[in-house]
């Protein structure tokens, strides 16, 4: 395949995902690709074993109007978010409208079904995912979710009576009985319970997911910006510290990465508008040496092969490789899913000197997934799974999975 733009990455391997070729989250586990939908109402299974010649095996739907698209796998466990998924139902107009206020006022459930809550299979059998458990949640449902093993597992979720996503944390101790044992959110979010936003109108306060190392959460929250909970007591999550930085720099902070062993982090604002019409976004790395005071040392240099704010769709950072236990672990290097730009590889060796040491840019997609009146047909791409052999595993909301190589060192 020719690339539209490449440096230091090869391509391996391609798939539409059996003809759903909208993806979201991607997790490679024994040979196989678990793949979240944005549009498509499922998850796949795709055979990645040979990968040159990746081949689709499975696709699991969800009730109608539910999304699927973030999941997690650890041993024989794939957990699934359900929720309301706003884009396939046509609830919502625009990006703009979805990122500037709370879920619960841009969004008209009325008269729609679909499912909310947490779904756990067994994938002992890796091309047949068993459906084990359902947790409902009363509400929208989740969006996100950390799960690395262990007994918790830490979900980004809407619940009646709160404005929007806060962090649950889930017990899975026993697997076919899932149930939440603990809360978290900012102030202002529970209207159920008296609590009034504290923040400025046309503003989202959300939880797009917690990442967590040790007994220590890292939460991104949307206009909310970065928080620090310590969760030794999972019953009663602790914030350690909270940072905005929006306004006056960019908002929608939407993933954050931890390097335990460098005490770093990473965290990315995410584009809500196509053009750059939000502003640019970036890529931050925090020393996190101090919990207690996070401090921003650095930022991703932008993508500057082409001008991207001035072709279509958006330009930004999307999703992080976790660098999770079984995946590649590498604290030197980041790999950013970059919207329209791609994938991104930078090099922290120097924390405070970021580089770009490779990129992807796959070329435009044939077939527009995206079901939203005059979206363009556009790479997006969505997320990025580094696997322990160094492929790496990008998903695009129209073009499908690619498998490529990292070619650099560090």
């Amino acid at each position: 395949m020719q690339a539209a733009s490449q440096r230091n990455v090869r391509f391996i391997g391609h798939s539409d995902q059996g003809g759903r070729s909208d993806g979201v989250q991607v997790m490679v586990h024994r040979g196989h690709a678990y793949i979240g939908h944005i549009f498509s109402g499922g998850f796949s299974v795709v055979d990645v074993r040979d990968p040159r010649n990746p081949h689709a095996v499975a696709f699991v739907p969800t009730p109608e109007n539910t999304w699927a698209l973030h999941l997690q796998v650890h041993d024989d466990l794939l957990l699934v978010v359900n929720a309301a998924n706003v884009w396939t139902a046509q609830k919502v107009a625009s990006d703009k409208e979805f990122f500037s206020r709370p879920l619960t006022e841009s969004f008209d459930r009325h008269g729609m079904s679909f499912a909310a809550g947490l779904r756990i299979y067994d994938i002992s059998q890796p091309a047949k995912p068993r459906e084990i458990a359902f947790m409902p949640v009363k509400g929208l449902g989740p969006h996100r979710i950390w799960y690395v093993g262990g007994r918790y597992a830490y979900i980004s979720a809407h619940f009646e009576g709160f404005t929007d996503r806060i962090l649950a944390i889930v017990d899975i101790g026993d697997p076919t009985r899932p149930h939440i044992v603990g809360r978290w959110w900012l102030p202002g979010m529970w209207q159920a319970g008296g609590e009034t936003p504290q923040w400025p109108q046309g503003r989202r306060y959300a939880l797009h997911h917690a990442v967590v190392a040790g007994a220590t959460a890292y939460g991104a929250w949307l206009d909310g910006g970065l928080t620090v909970l310590d969760v030794a007591d999972p019953t009663k999550p602790r914030l350690v510290a909270h940072r905005l930085w929006s306004p006056p720099l960019g908002s929608t902070t939407h993933s954050p990465l931890q390097f335990p062993d460098r005490n770093l982090l990473i965290v990315s604002d995410e584009p809500a508008q196509d053009n750059c019409a939000d502003g640019i976004k970036r890529i931050w790395v925090f020393d996190v040496h101090e919990p207690a005071n996070p401090v921003s040392i650095a930022t991703m240099p932008l993508p500057d092969e082409e001008r991207y704010c001035e072709l279509p769709g958006k330009f930004g950072p999307h999703n992080l490789h976790e660098n999770r236990p079984g995946a590649l672990q590498n604290s030197n290097l980041v790999f950013a899913t970059y919207c329209n730009a791609g994938l991104r590889v930078f090099d922290i060796t120097d924390p405070f000197q970021p580089h770009a040491a490779g990129h992807f840019v796959p070329p435009p997609p044939t077939r527009r997934m995206d079901p939203r009146p005059n979206r363009p047909l556009v790479i997006q791409s969505g997320d990025v799974f580094a696997a322990a052999d160094g492929l790496l595993y990008m998903t695009d909301f129209n073009a499908g999975l690619y498998i490529l190589e990292y070619e650099g060192r560090s």
